[in-house]
């Protein structure tokens, strides 16, 4: 880079020399959304799309949470139907993502249980090895509906040491799925009568002539017409905040289910009469590999969150545009997105919802094309990518809220339920923090940070970013070396805070270079302009809180931090007059715009 020292620590980086957007030509948001839902071949998004154009995906209000949940199961159904392929969508992680960024608009129950029902079901389902013999037709056809049980009330993200048993019988060739004690009880999986006959894949620790060989998957009948089947007990959880979802303790009490519920694959195998052959030794990455479409359930749950935040943002701008307040003089009236103060934090948020997006896209990517040798890369990719769209979505959905006023508040108007919706998702599928301090104890020493990005020059944003990120790992590896010897969990607790925030800026990175990435293959000259400010604007406001330690650290100067905030409202002032094209570049349809009475004045 010129005039860059070469030296990695203590860089001074100069400001950008990029001159402001011609003013001519004006951005299309027909390209923005080109960009923003470009998924590989074919149209996946917009078959999920256009879905919200049907008034049956609109809100309705004056549902008991009863109603909205049997509503979620009867969309559900639709969406089965109109899809007609229900074994190919669980096969298809880029097209399960898709499905979630819109079904979690109109409902963030219904992307739930489809995500249950279609990935982590049907696609440990399909992921046996014996899948071509055992009848799908049902679950496909949705007569019996799918659920997953993992969890349980004493074992979260501890779920490896789960007490679920699952006893081979040496005689009948089966097995006895049992539930040891109260703190063995699955947790939270949606097992209620609604939605109609279930069956669930069951996590149980496979137990043969007394040796536990690990954590299995079980092909298991829960009800019928009826209700629950012999020996299994189901009981309704109190409401949660959000949109509802029929989530239940589920207890097995010694029930006896044929040799074919075993769900086999490359981490194990048993015979009928008992011979267990697995190549991986481990108990615990015979468990992970079992529940393996939990990271394509990382990728889902991000989507989804990430739907819902775009949903919120582009409702939020339309607002700001249509709503008129009283303006400076007297009689004047303006919108509220010709306040500075209104609209700016509208950009803010636009910006990360765009860089949000084209991480996902990247490392959907990844995921999807990861060769063996990358697959647990691949996996942590994942992980750090659902952690940050996820926390920074619900940023941006409690900020399109509060631009809305009172009216945000109301699930009627399209927004109120986003938040709760992203509080599950945060928890869902790995917790947050849990995946994270996993993923940050990995990348303290198995990663180096991004120079290469720091080398695309001219691009000093980014490399200060790449710069606040080897700090923070430095500054991980010395609180680690410092902890006391022989204890490990100290040393980890000492280093902790620092992993964390090595973490969150190494995403943040990723971020900014998908976004590059995809600015970069726009050909309109305008659009691509804006996304260029808009990329700038995510920069700077990452690097913000930051500039204090890249003094300290000798990668700024002092004149440099001072002008930190005149560039950012020189930003701001450039992307305002095209924030409604920004809007519109998420591509809501218009039928389900104006289904909402925020909009429509209703």
């Amino acid at each position: 880079m010129t005039g860059v020292t070469t030296d990695p620590i203590r860089t001074v980086i100069p400001a950008p020399t990029r001159p402001a957007p011609a003013a001519s030509g004006l951005p299309d948001p027909r390209a923005l959304a080109a960009a923003l839902l470009r998924d590989g071949p074919g149209e996946t998004h917009a078959f999920w799309r256009d879905l919200l154009r049907d008034d049956r995906f609109h809100h309705t209000p004056g549902l008991t949470p009863e109603e909205r949940c049997r509503r979620s199961y009867d969309r559900l159904r639709l969406v089965n139907e109109r899809h007609g392929d229900a074994l190919g969508l669980a096969r298809d992680p880029r097209a399960l993502a898709a499905a979630h960024e819109w079904l979690a608009v109109a409902d963030g129950a219904l992307a739930t249980v489809a995500g249950i029902h279609y990935n982590l079901f049907l696609g440990s389902l399909l992921d046996d090895d014996r899948s071509a013999v055992r009848d799908l037709r049902p679950f496909a056809a949705m007569e019996r509906t799918g659920t997953f049980l993992c969890t349980e009330y004493d074992h979260g993200n501890d779920a490896a040491a789960l007490r679920t048993t699952a006893d081979h019988d040496p005689h009948g060739g089966g097995f006895v799925l049992h539930t040891p004690d109260p703190g063995a009880r699955k947790y939270m999986p949606n097992t209620g009568p609604a939605g109609g006959p279930k069956s669930a894949v069951v996590a149980a620790r496979l137990r043969v002539a007394g040796e536990d060989l690990g954590v299995f998957l079980f092909l298991t009948p829960l009800t019928d017409a009826a209700g629950p089947l012999p020996g299994i007990r189901i009981d309704p959880l109190p409401e949660r905040a959000g949109s509802p979802v029929d989530h239940c303790a589920t207890t097995f009490d010694r029930v006896r289910l044929p040799y074919a519920a075993l769900v086999q694959g490359a981490h194990g195998t048993l015979t009928a009469d008992g011979r267990f052959d697995s190549a991986v030794r481990s108990a615990r990455r015979r468990f992970l590999s079992a529940i393996g479409r939990v990271t394509t359930g990382k990728l889902c749950m991000s989507a989804a969150t990430l739907g819902g935040a775009r949903a919120a943002l582009a409702i939020a701008i339309a607002y700001a545009h249509r709503r008129h307040i009283s303006g400076p003089t007297a009689g004047l009236r303006v919108p509220l997105a010709a306040h500075r103060s209104h609209a700016g934090r509208l950009l803010d948020a636009t910006a990360h919802a765009y860089a949000l997006t084209f991480l996902h896209r990247r490392v959907t990517d990844t995921w999807i094309n990861a060769p063996a040798a990358e697959r647990a890369e691949a996996e942590r990719l994942a992980a750090v990518a659902k952690g940050y769209i996820t926390w920074q979505a619900r940023q941006i959905v409690t900020e399109a809220r509060e631009r809305c006023g009172a009216r945000g508040l109301f699930p009627v108007n399209g927004l109120a339920d986003h938040l709760a919706n992203a509080e599950g998702a945060i928890t869902a599928e790995g917790d947050n923090l849990a995946i994270w301090c996993k993923a940050g104890a990995e990348l303290l020493f198995g990663h180096t940070p991004a120079q290469a990005d720091r080398d695309r020059a001219p691009d000093p944003l980014r490399a200060l970013l790449a710069a606040a990120e080897s700090g923070w790992q430095a500054r991980a590896r010395a609180d680690l070396r410092a902890g006391p010897r022989g204890d490990s969990l100290a040393r980890w607790n000492g280093a902790s805070a620092a992993a964390l925030e090595h973490v969150a800026l190494h995403a943040a990175g990723l971020a900014a270079d998908a976004f590059a990435d995809a600015a970069a293959g726009v050909t309109d000259g305008p659009t691509r302009a804006v996304l260029e400010d808009l990329r700038t604007l995510f920069l700077l406001r990452t690097l913000a809180g930051r500039t204090g330690e890249l003094l300290a650290e000798g990668h700024l100067t002092a004149e440099r931090v001072r002008a930190f905030p005149a560039e950012t409202e020189a930003v701001i002032a450039r992307l305002t007059p095209h924030l409604a094209c920004l809007g519109e570049g998420f591509g809501l349809p218009e039928e389900y715009l104006t289904s909402l009475p925020l909009l429509s004045g209703r």
